[in-house]
């Protein structure tokens, strides 16, 4: 058995899910990235195991065409690769250690391939998928063909990203980015579902707009330091978490 499926396990015993305490959706940023490489399998299955809600994958495209579930534009940070992801053909990327650079442990991890990773978590968790580099089109054929239109939202750093998802598909879930009242009711023109902000920005009005008009709030908590934010998320209106450590999360929530 390959050591991560070992930690996989010792993770799952120790820490068996347990009953909600209080219904906040927890999305883990590139998996479990404190304890696993970020954008891989390992650390997507230890979400799966504390029972995530949502893992956030990166989503960017090869030269010849093929989506891969990796944050940077270049390779060399988390791989033994180098050169631009969209540079580089499948073949090249298909090879890559993607596990070595965070633990010897993890050797052995590939840069996942979007649809494989799609098929094989769906019904197992949702999806947060953060496009970097994509053909909107084929990526949301691909959503639809591996059955997360339901169970998944997007994000573009873009607002003109979010328009053309919008004109490909009207009603897949789409996240957008509001500080105030006035950008939540600008943001209303792309018929987004999630709203994710900073703690400091959550007014009363700001949360009484948001639930009048059908919007999950979704607290942003990946600035350094943010787990000293965790109980005032937890206390607050939020229905959602974008976060890090998702194991300190579960345990406020009772869930670990």
């Amino acid at each position: 058995m390959p050591t991560f499926l070992r930690i996989l396990l010792v993770i799952s015993i120790a820490c068996p899910p347990l009953a909600l305490a209080r219904d906040l959706e927890i999305v883990a940023h590139r998996g479990a990235n404190h304890v696993a490489p970020e954008n891989t399998y390992a650390a997507a299955e230890i979400c799966v195991a504390w029972g995530v809600e949502y893992v956030e994958v990166d989503v960017r495209t090869s030269r010849d065409g093929v989506m891969y579930v990796i944050h940077d534009s270049t390779l060399d940070r988390t791989t033994n690769g180098t050169g631009r992801v969209n540079e580089r053909d499948a073949e090249y990327i298909d090879r890559l250690d993607a596990g070595s650079w965070f633990g010897p442990e993890f050797a052995g991890q590939r840069v996942p391939r979007l649809r494989p990773f799609l098929e094989d978590y769906h019904g197992r968790i949702k999806v947060y998928f953060d496009v970097k580099d994509a053909d909107l089109t084929k990526l949301v054929a691909m959503v639809h063909e591996t059955g997360f239109a339901e169970d998944c939202f997007f994000w573009f750093s873009q607002d003109e990203r979010a328009a053309e998802l919008r004109r490909i598909d009207a009603n897949i879930p789409l996240k957008m980015n509001a500080v105030d009242v006035a950008g939540l009711k600008r943001v209303l023109a792309y018929n987004p579902q999630i709203i994710e902000y900073r703690l400091q920005n959550l007014t009363p009005e700001f949360a009484a707009f948001a639930h009048a008009n059908g919007l999950r709030l979704m607290a942003h908590a990946l600035h350094n330091g943010a787990e000293a934010q965790y109980q005032e998320i937890v206390d607050s209106a939020a229905d959602m978490v974008n976060l890090d450590r998702a194991d300190e999360m579960l345990k406020l929530l009772g869930r670990k």
